[in-house]
């Protein structure tokens, strides 16, 4: 197990990579301007599309739905990368947190190759395949956070766990204030009366899909060009999962890293 002062020394970084989080470029803002627009041209098969997300998302909260991963496959991974035998969430209690954020970038990079495929293959046919695209990413953005859960040791079998997940899915496409708030939701997270709050606070997956479908917004207009839209589907869906899997990567680490602090400082 590491020492505290490597501990505080990993939570520094990830102190840093949050205030880098709060600049949001001017650009990024104006981007958001078209949606609205873009939206009263988009065919209804397409908006019908994106609202199911709001469904498929509640139902990943209530119970897993189908977007639930195998732990075994993730054990493997564990072992393939680190060496250790892993056959429970409870052998990871022991990984060096530095192990669990080399193997969870390294399952980011698998990710975001297989996001990048996804898109350029769906944007074959320009914003039309776009219906398929849509579910196709939110599979591979919720299988990604939940593996990162997993190699941290959480289980997202728990509902606490899968709200956990949304948030980091909502973190990674909130603005500056946004990501805030959601760093005080989660700062105090394992405490059991915090956590049982932000579960009660169940609009919060209509607030990610809402950021959800936006994100999509510059994605629709450019995959408006049918084949030229393998380019722009590319590019989008691995920055997408790029980001998530960073944030993943980041909110889980500054978690386990709080819990091993904090039993440092009971035990003393």
């Amino acid at each position: 197990m590491e020492t505290r002062e490597q501990l505080l020394s990993e939570l520094s970084v990830i102190e840093k990579w949050e205030k880098d989080q709060k600049g949001l470029w001017f650009w990024e803002k104006l981007t958001r301007l078209p949606f609205k627009m873009l939206d009263r041209f988009t065919p209804k098969f397409i908006q019908e599309k994106v609202g199911s997300l709001l469904d498929e998302l509640g139902s990943f909260i209530q119970n897993g739905g189908q977007y639930l991963s195998s732990e075994q496959s993730v054990f493997q991974f564990i072992e393939k990368k680190t060496g250790r035998e892993i056959k429970e969430l409870a052998d990871l209690q022991g990984v060096p947190v530095e192990e669990m954020k080399k193997v969870s970038l390294e399952l980011g990079e698998q990710r975001k190759k297989a996001a990048t495929i996804q898109g350029a293959s769906t944007g074959i046919g320009g914003i039309f395949t776009l219906a398929i695209d849509i579910p196709a990413v939110l599979a591979i953005s919720l299988k990604t956070l939940q593996e990162i859960a997993m190699i941290h040791g959480y289980d997202p079998k728990d509902k606490k766990e899968r709200v956990f997940i949304i948030k980091c899915l909502q973190y990674s496409s909130a603005d500056v204030v946004g990501k805030q708030a959601i760093l005080n939701e989660l700062s105090d997270f394992n405490n059991e009366n915090r956590s049982r709050e932000v579960i009660s606070q169940l609009q919060g997956w209509r607030e990610v899909t809402l950021a959800y479908t936006e994100s999509f917004g510059w994605k629709k207009l450019l995959q408006m060009v049918p084949v030229a839209g393998i380019v722009f589907g590319a590019f989008a869906n691995r920055s997408m999962v790029s980001d998530l899997a960073e944030t993943g990567t980041m909110l889980y680490q500054k978690r386990r890293i709080l819990e091993r602090l904090d039993r440092d400082s009971g035990e003393r």
